[in-house]
């Protein structure tokens, strides 16, 4: 069973292995979970919360339990009839000291047989780099560190190899360099080894050095007694910064190496290697090169020929530089892996995914051989649905009077982007603005472009450009990446200056229009594919970071919408719109996965929920904003304002912005009178508002923090949760909980029946069988109450009970209900046909229905969109008894009988082909209708 039934994300680390995980399978089992879907396994960075940084791909990491410890789980996993996915990280590797791979190219270099593998320009711009690799890790100025005493020489005695440490750093002396050191004492023991690193030629000419593996050991002998130990002490002491003559010699030393220490600041303007985003200690692996290829990949090759694992999740596949042939390859690697799997288990394909970020009307690519998408697209879409498209008008102008601000999300996009572009990836911008150069000096007719003009004109073109990126080859672009060429052209046009719209057209034709294979010699084919390369390795990093890690955070007309995957200026989605989504899924990618909640979400599923009730009561909402802010202004911090500094903190929009967090994430548990409960929780609030502020970038950011505008900011947020009788504040905040929890909650119920029902593999993130109110990493991978769950799960009634929805028992039980459902079922959600189901009535904006039918089975799929306006009461999220009089479902000829409500119990006949929703949303806000055995 490799294509999963449902799916359950854990995210594993040292606090919380394999074992750990093992001890939850049965849980997950219970709950009706076919795979558990691991974060990544393969060894990282000692510590790591999140596996992404990994450092030795050809290891399960220690941490985690090592081999030993997944091959428990997975014999847990398979007791329990279940499967393992597993995401993987082509893209990139953590670099420093644990990375073998990455040490073996500072010591030796373009020597190395690594230095290809990772994504290196050895000649840039820089001729001080050439040759070299920025090492861009130094928490000062070069000469500040170099004289404060802070790099040092070592020398390791268990390998006989020499080392320059900082801090935790450790930069790998090359052994050309070991002559410098063991001759600066004059020391006699130490001459004779000198000559071990000494450079010898080849039969071919070619200069190397041969016996540095006898010099090394030779080191290692040395050190073993105390003469020898104190003489290699001296050796390093002798380029000791305590001296100006060491200081002079290790900078000399440094100098000689195959990479440069730098001030980390200089990274965006000057690093000479492609970097995960802008994070400077993830590094750029070459994976479309086949020796990376197998290499990186050898461990999980095995992993699934020993039937360890069924299939993969493969994390940014837009880094890569050739995400379409890298997923044709993985397929072709795995399927014919597949024959050698034990006879155990059932011949299936691999299932492949991908964490892709596909625009608005972007469809993934068909013939990429994978089953679809991490599920970000469906999370979009859902959340959009349930979002009432008559608050967008009325949220944007309070968003424009409160703040100041334009309700413009994409000019936010496109201020984040000139700035990122001139500052945080500077140093990418430029690597690809000359690549374009060098490519332009090719043909008379583009020769005279100066870099300048080409650096004004890329600039307009990134700005604009609409995807995360397109998928050109050698072969050219396909009509889907025209398109988004032509489109991009055609905004650009208009920021360009007339006189540089040739350069622009120019541009467009090196990135779409004409193929490479097509160009005049092999060099030029070259210089034209490294262009495509570069460009299309910029833009995704460039949409992300303006996107989710900048503009997401300076835009708040409603922050539901502010979510990954998801762009803020689309308010809503309407019915026919999603239900043309799920008709395509079905269609093309049947085993796309469907999520609501990630290790990425900025929001909890539930979080979101909640906000998008403010989207049915706009101006309840205005109302209630208000008050607050004339209430709490004289709690606003006042600041000495100066260029970088507002004179109060915080501004309206970070005002605004926080009391549509506290309204999402407040625990339906919370007392306001809990002292203690309220503190715990403004302490989660001022980890998400801190990072909010930085990852702005207007006040303050993750480079050069604005400590006044920051410790303003959790002034005020103290201030105003502060649980002292005269706050005014905190009654009206819990008052208004009270009034949408409800509906919130409601909303969640049907966004988890639609996970689990609309075509795909619904994912469970981990916790969120039950209320998620998480904010943002790290708050989301807090750990799970495991014990709580089982025990809910177990004294479960045979009826979804309405009352009891606080406790997050009713969501666990309507998870668990309807996978059951596709356990019984399978081949009613996996080959099922889908056919929306229209209402008539008073209340059928309110509604969405749709069928699931194979053979002779039917489910019928009903959750309420806008709950507000017909539960019962606040209180509670059932309905109103009247709430949805003479509204009907109209059921398609063919469907007719007798239907059971798997929540319920209650069994419908349809008359004259209606449903009365009076009585099929009688007492929860969704319900799951089977008609056929089985049930």
């Amino acid at each position: 069973m490799a294509i999963p039934r449902a799916t359950a994300r854990l995210q594993l680390h040292k606090d919380f292995g394999f074992d750990d995980a093992a001890e939850v399978v049965p849980y997950y089992a219970a709950l009706g979970i076919s795979h558990i879907y691991a974060s990544p396994i393969l060894t990282a960075r000692a510590g790591s919360t999140h596996g992404y940084d990994i450092v030795d791909p050809t290891r399960i990491n220690p941490e985690l339990g090592g081999e030993e410890g997944l091959r428990r789980l997975v014999e847990r996993i398979r007791a329990h009839g279940m499967g393992l996915i597993l995401d993987i990280v082509p893209n990139h590797m953590g670099v420093g000291p644990e990375n073998p791979w990455w040490q073996h190219v500072l010591e030796w270099g373009q020597d190395s047989p690594y230095a290809r593998w990772f994504d290196i320009d050895w000649q840039p711009a820089d001729e001080t780099l050439h040759g070299k690799v920025m090492a861009p890790f130094l928490g000062q100025p070069y000469g500040d560190v170099l004289a404060a005493n802070e790099i040092r020489l070592q020398f390791d005695a268990t390998r006989g190899r020499f080392h320059v440490a900082y801090y935790s750093h450790q930069f790998p002396v090359t052994p050309a360099s070991y002559p410098d050191i063991l001759r600066a004492t004059g020391a006699e023991r130490l001459a004779p080894i000198a000559t071990a690193f000494e450079p010898e030629e080849d039969a071919q000419g070619n200069a190397g050095l041969p016996n540095a593996s006898r010099g090394f050991s030779q080191l290692c002998e040395l050190a073993q007694d105390s003469e020898g130990s104190s003489l290699i002490a001296a050796a390093t002491a002798a380029f000791s910064a305590e001296t100006p003559q060491g200081m002079e010699r290790l900078h000399q030393l440094l100098e000689r190496q195959h990479y440069r220490l730098a001030w980390w600041r200089c990274a965006a303007d000057g690093i000479n290697w492609r970097r995960f985003f802008e994070v400077t200690d993830l590094a750029g692996v070459r994976v479309e090169q086949d020796d990376v290829f197998e290499a990186t990949h050898a461990l999980i090759f095995r992993l699934f020929t020993e039937g360890l694992i069924d299939g993969v999740r493969i994390d940014h596949v837009d880094g890569l530089a050739d995400p379409g042939a890298y997923c044709r390859k993985l397929r072709g690697r795995l399927q014919a892996l597949s024959a050698q799997r034990p006879a155990t288990l059932p011949p299936d394909p691999a299932w492949i995914i991908v964490e892709k970020i596909l625009g608005q009307d972007e469809q993934l690519r068909a013939n990429w051989e994978i089953d679809g998408t991490s599920g970000y697209d469906f999370m979009d879409r859902v959340g959009a649905l349930l979002h009432d498209r008559a608050a967008e008008a009325p949220l944007g102008a309070l968003w424009t009077q409160l703040t100041g601000q334009p309700d413009d999300f994409h000019a936010e996009v496109r201020q984040a982007r000139r700035r990122l572009l001139a500052n945080n990836l500077a140093g990418e911008f430029e690597a690809a603005s000359r690549a374009l150069h060098a490519l332009a000096r090719t043909d008379l007719r583009t020769r005279d472009f100066s870099l300048g003009a080409i650096r004004r004109v890329f600039t307009e073109f990134l700005v604009a450009f609409p995807v995360y990126r397109t998928y050109v080859d050698a072969n050219g672009c396909d009509e889907t990446d025209a398109a988004v060429i032509e489109r991009t052209l055609e905004h650009a046009h208009q920021s360009v200056d007339r006189t540089e719209r040739q350069l622009l057209d120019v541009l467009a034709g090196w990135f779409g229009r004409a193929a490479p294979r097509d160009a005049a010699s092999p060099k030029v084919r070259r210089l034209h594919q490294r262009a495509i390369t570069r460009f299309q390795q910029l833009t995704p990093p460039l949409a992300a970071k303006s996107v989710e890690d900048t503009a997401f955070y300076r835009y708040g007309r409603l922050l539901s919408r502010n979510e990954v995957g998801s762009d803020p200026a689309q308010f809503a989605l309407d019915l026919q719109a999603f239900h043309e989504g799920n008709r395509i899924r079905a269609e093309r990618f049947p085993a796309c996965l469907l999520a609501t909640a990630t290790h990425d979400h900025k929001r909890g599923e539930d979080v979101r929920m909640r906000i998008a009730v403010l989207s049915e009561m706009p101006q309840d909402w205005e109302r209630a904003v208000r008050e607050w802010m004339g209430l709490n202004a004289p709690l606003r911090a006042a600041l000495e304002a100066d260029d970088d500094t507002p004179p109060h903190a915080p501004q309206p929009g970070d005002e605004l912005m926080l009391y549509q967090t506290l309204v999402g994430a407040w625990p339906l548990d919370l007392d306001p009178a809990d002292a203690d409960g309220i503190r715990r929780f403004a302490e989660r609030i001022d980890q998400w508002q801190t990072k909010a502020l930085r990852e702005a970038k207007q006040v303050s950011n993750w480079v050069q923090p604005n400590e006044a505008y920051e410790n303003g900011c959790r002034r005020f947020l103290h201030a105003i949760l502060d649980a002292r009788a005269d706050n005014a504040f905190l009654p009206l905040l819990t008052g208004f909980v009270r009034r949408i929890a409800a509906a919130g909650a409601a909303k969640s119920l049907s966004q988890a029946l639609l996970r689990m029902t609309c075509p795909g593999i619904p994912d469970l993130y981990q916790g969120t069988d039950m209320w998620d109110l998480s904010l943002v990493d790290p708050d989301n991978r807090r750990p799970v109450d495991y014990a709580l769950r089982r025990q809910a799960l177990e004294g479960a009634g045979e009826r979804l009970q309405a009352d009891d929805w606080r406790s997050g028992v009713l969501k666990q039980q309507l998870v668990a209900r309807t996978l059951a459902l596709r356990k019984r079922d399978p081949a009613l959600f996996a080959a099922g046909t889908y056919a929306a189901v229209a209402a008539e009535g008073p209340q059928a904006g309110r509604v969405l229905a749709f069928l699931r039918r194979h053979e002779q089975r039917a489910v019928l799929v009903v959750a309420t969109l806008f709950p507000q306006a017909v539960l019962a009461d606040p209180a509670s999220v059932a309905p109103a008894a009247d709430a949805w009089k003479d509204t009907m479902l109209m059921l398609p000829d063919g469907v007719q009988g007798e239907w059971t409500d798997l929540y319920g119990g209650s069994a419908f006949r349809s008359e004259d082909g209606k449903l009365a929703l009076e009585r099929v949303l009688g007492q929860l806000p969704v319900a799951l209708l089977v008609c056929g055995a089985p049930q």
